[in-house]
């Protein structure tokens, strides 16, 4: 199978490496220097270390080019220009299976990301979600890992999985695109707001009640959505959560960290050097969750430091003072 991976970030570039260890693979990145780059070193330094490529990784900076022989195309391009390259995709006249690997709600319309295929994509173009705990650089690496890729097409998502799946990483499979869909997005917006506790010092407890209270809000939001509760509490939901809220490598936890130290957001997604999802999708879900009617205090609170100023301190003081009540989903 010719799979097409765009995007040429650590999350793109990992997932390159391991399915061209079973299949021609090609890796696309728009900045032609970029790829001359990885060309030259087989690697991609600026984001993913010296991790070498293998044989059967192919790089391109054409888009034509690199979508002519796909027999499926795994994009994995930020969420704020996912909804620009599945136009791209479409004026190509590609007619692959598309499966997108980005987390996040769509800027300015609070859109999950199947709901920007499907207004994109014929409906008949088939697509689906991969989505799980998953660092870069331990995918990269060789580690054990477990991810779920979604698709309302049953038959599709096993052999897309099937293909996916082997070495040290195991796939499964699901019909759940909302639950998968919404995991993915807000535990990016709870590792914020872990990250902010563990910044401020307030141990393993306080990190424990925020992941798990945090799950409750996702499940919420998912089921809301039309999200299936079993997938909030598999790799899609309580797997990535855990991960994203509790690993150093996580740029979301990272940018709570230093929040909680005082920087300015600013200063922190300037320096950064890659996308934190989780700024972005906090207003969305923020707003989102105001049109549901559903509650969710976290998210709440993480809006107000990144949007309205509140300090992080005041916002974790907030979250302990609300009233007494009986715990539930």
């Amino acid at each position: 199978m010719n799979i097409t991976v765009l995007g040429a970030g650590a999350w793109g570039t990992a997932l390159a490496i391991h399915l061209a260890q079973r299949h021609p693979v090609t890796l696309w990145a728009r900045n032609a220097a970029q790829v001359a780059e990885m060309s030259r070193l087989r690697a991609n330094p600026r984001y993913l270390g010296d991790y070498v490529f293998p044989e059967a990784l192919r790089l391109e900076s054409d888009l034509h080019a690199a979508l002519h022989s796909a027999d499926l195309i795994l994009s994995v391009v930020p969420t704020a220009g996912f909804r620009s390259i599945l136009r791209e995709i479409k004026a190509s006249g590609c007619k692959a299976p598309v499966v997108w690997a980005n987390k996040g709600l769509e800027n300015g319309t609070s859109k999950l990301m199947h709901e920007v295929i499907s207004e994109e994509l014929p409906a008949g173009q088939l697509r689906g979600i991969l989505s799980g705990p998953s660092f870069a650089g331990e995918l990269a690496k060789g580690l054990p890992t477990a991810i779920t890729l979604a698709s309302s097409d049953a038959i599709f998502a096993c052999e897309a999985a099937a293909a996916m799946h082997g070495g040290t990483v195991r796939i499964y499979s699901s019909t759940d695109v909302v639950g998968v869909a919404v995991g993915g997005a807000l535990k990016n917006v709870m590792a914020i707001a872990a990250g902010i506790s563990d910044g401020m010092g307030f141990g393993s407890n306080a990190r424990a009640a925020l992941i798990t209270r945090g799950l409750a809000e996702i499940t919420r939001f998912g089921m809301a959505l039309g999200g299936k509760l079993e997938t909030f509490m598999g790799l899609a939901g309580a797997g990535d959560l855990i991960l994203t809220c509790t690993g150093d490598a996580s740029r979301n936890r990272t940018v709570g960290l230093r929040l909680a130290k005082g920087e300015t957001l600013d200063e922190i997604i300037t320096s950064l050097g890659h996308v934190a999802e989780g700024v972005h999708t906090t207003r969305e879900v923020f707003n989102k969750a105001r049109e549901l009617g559903v509650e969710m205090p976290i998210t709440c609170e993480v809006h107000a430091v990144l949007s309205a100023g509140r300090s992080p301190r005041t916002a974790v003081e907030n979250l302990l003072n609300r009233e007494q009540k009986a715990e539930h989903y």
